[in-house]
């Protein structure tokens, strides 16, 4: 594997190691489409934590965004999860 694909592996998953940024992941795989102010509520955390963490998740291009009106929705990007499961099955000998 090239060292390229373990530094975007390594980025992947340094992004994902806090638990509020998986925690936000975990909640938009499950329900789906989300605006903030329902991530706020289900979290029970302040809108500007909210917004931090999905603005980093949405840099490394883990989430879409989309804005209607006022509100902000968020929904997950499959792409870098595909490849990075499919770089972890390579890393591992699994394919």
């Amino acid at each position: 594997m090239k060292s390229q694909h373990i530094q975007s592996l390594s980025r992947f998953f340094r992004v994902l190691s806090d638990q509020t940024r998986l925690k936000l992941v975990v909640l938009l795989l499950q329900k789906g489409e989300q605006h903030v102010t329902q991530l706020c509520k289900t979290l029970r955390l302040p809108q500007p934590t909210v917004s931090h963490h999905l603005g980093l998740l949405r840099a490394h291009g883990l989430v879409r965004n989309r804005r209607q009106g006022k509100q902000v929705f968020y929904s997950i990007d499959p792409v870098p999860f595909r490849r990075a499961g499919a770089a972890v099955k390579q890393l591992f000998g699994l394919i």
